[in-house]
């Protein structure tokens, strides 16, 4: 996107870029962290407004009052930036602007006003954006996604994998668009006209939907990712209706038929009433509607019983297309193939943890893991490995809190902590692994344990926490003075050599920290711990 002013040091190691979104119901702001040794980005401040661009004259014209809004709107986020020390704002406008006659005349006028150039991108740009947004946040695993991102002028369909872009489409049918086109503010909807909006809705994204069925490979799984505010509203309605407890919606799956549930409720009410909603804003509520039927029928023309939601989209893409220009990274691969490792070193650099001190906990936590293997664990896929990894690296986080019962204040930052390329599962196992690694075993009165899923879950933390624990209790010192540890397990005595870096080291304090993990061994194994 076009930058605003040249960076003068792309060496130095924190870059802070501003990403605009100007689209057809708001106008959104985001401003990002790169870290360029790390090829990654994490999210500093975000911000939105209404600015409904959508509306138009009788000649389709944007608005004097609908640009007034957004001036307004880009002046306010001009002075966010320069109090955040931004160096870069790439700035993007979609449908509404670019399907305006007096677009362009919109986009001087900013330039004019405020000195700030806005791109004004395609729909198949817009969609390539959507999935560098995407790739940034989600783990894509080794099959195709069909991406959606429901906007209020147009909707972008994607048919992608985690190392390109397949089919990028962009349709004009948005959830503003059917609002203003077809809505009567004042009254429920009747089956009549909502069979008329799914034929329509239908028409406009056949074009899109055929393109992505041509390209589909043969055989190769395919599951579905929806993106940006219609998606995440739909997903809180969601998890309302079916009563379970509030969450991130980032990594939320829900299924068709959760959505057609919501969508027949939402159908029979007055938009008086849909407005009373909680978790909708006013504006929100009366697009509401429009926009899940444009899912609905998605689904249903595509096939889909379920999707993930990202959170990322846009906003997001523009970072990532930004550091592409720039050589930070080198392809969309690079973005995507590490997202976990450097989630977990932004949030560890962000609470003060002591860098040489976790990566000492997880070398001795890798040898017990890798010692234990059906003693205390049975893991043949690495997936515990990887959480324990995590949870090493964040286990005293909650020191940044209090130091007094840090394992619960780690314990609550890291499950209301932001970990990318995690699902909202294994971020309540990392958290729990870290809550149970010192003190007390789980209660069941302990809200940790009950957001726990399944039974594997569960199990899971109990082995890893173990773990932790007795790699935790050896970090007596600043400095390493093991070597290594060796294990044996002779009947039911678990034996831990510990080897020091220097023959001459007395190791006392670690042997007593150890062996104060003896009762949970116990307990959890039914075996006699004994430090050698």
């Amino acid at each position: 996107m076009i930058q605003k002013k040249k960076l003068s040091n792309l060496q130095e190691k924190d870059i802070s870029v501003a990403s605009i979104d100007i689209g057809t119901n708001s106008t959104h702001l985001l401003i990002a962290e790169i870290n360029s040794d790390l090829k990654s980005f994490s999210i500093k401040f975000t911000d939105k407004s209404t600015t409904r661009l959508g509306e138009r004259d009788e000649e389709g014209n944007l608005t004097e009052e609908s640009i007034q809004r957004v001036l307004k709107t880009l002046k306010r986020f001009q002075e966010y930036c320069k109090s955040n020390g931004v160096n870069q704002i790439v700035t993007a406008a979609t449908s509404a602007v670019r399907e305006a006659p007096n677009g362009r005349d919109f986009l001087n006028r900013v330039q004019s006003d405020l000195d700030i150039q806005i791109e004004l991108i395609s729909g198949s740009e817009e969609a390539r954006l959507i999935y560098l947004g995407v790739l940034s946040g989600m783990v894509l695993e080794d099959k195709s996604y069909v991406i959606i991102d429901i906007g209020g002028g147009s909707t972008e369909l994607i048919l992608a994998d985690q190392k390109d872009a397949i089919a990028l489409t962009s349709s004009r049918v948005g959830a503003v668009r059917l609002k203003n086109d077809f809505f009567l503010d004042s009254e429920p909807i009747n089956r009549e006209r909502s069979n008329f909006l799914r034929t329509f809705i239908q028409g406009s994204l056949e074009p899109s939907i055929e393109k992505i069925k041509r390209r589909l490979q043969r055989g190769k799984t395919v599951s579905m990712i929806a993106t940006s505010g219609t998606a995440i509203s739909l997903g809180n309605l969601i998890l309302s209706d079916l009563g379970q407890p509030k969450q991130k919606m980032h990594g939320y799956k829900f299924k068709k038929e959760n959505l057609e549930i919501v969508l027949e409720k939402l159908i029979k009410m007055p938009i008086s009433e849909i407005k009373k909603i909680p978790s909708l804003s006013e504006r929100r509520s009366e697009i509401i509607i429009p926009g899940a039927l444009i899912l609905k029928t998605s689904m249903e023309m595509l096939n889909f019983d379920q999707l993930t939601i990202s959170e990322r989209a846009l906003r997001e893409g523009l970072v990532v297309d930004w550091m592409l220009r720039q050589g930070i990274i080198k392809n969309e691969f690079n973005i995507q193939s590490n997202i976990r490792k450097t989630t977990i070193v932004h949030q560890a650099r962000k609470f003060g943890v002591d860098k040489e001190r976790s990566e000492k906990v997880t070398n001795i936590a890798f040898q017990i893991y890798d010692q234990t293997k059906n003693i205390f664990h049975g893991d043949t896929d690495s997936k515990a490995k990887d959480l324990l990894w995590a949870a090493c690296n964040l286990y005293d986080c909650g020191k940044y809190v209090n130091i007094s019962s840090y394992h619960k204040h780690s314990w609550y930052l890291i499950k209301n902590c932001e970990l990318l390329g995690y699902s909202q599962s294994e971020t309540n196992i990392i958290a729990s692994i870290v809550r149970y690694h010192r003190k007390t075993l789980p209660k069941k009165r302990h809200e940790s344990w009950q957001s726990l899923i399944s039974k594997e879950d569960k199990t899971l933390v109990l082995e890893m926490s173990l773990i932790l624990r007795l790699a935790a209790s050896l970090d007596q010192r600043p400095e390493n003075v093991l070597s290594s540890i060796k294990i044996k397990l002779l009947n039911n005595i678990f034996a831990i050599e510990l080897i020091p870096l220097k023959s001459n080291k007395d190791l006392l304090l670690e042997k007593w920290s150890l062996e104060l993990c003896s009762k949970v061994v116990k307990e959890l194994k039914n075996l006699e711990l004994k430090v050698v």
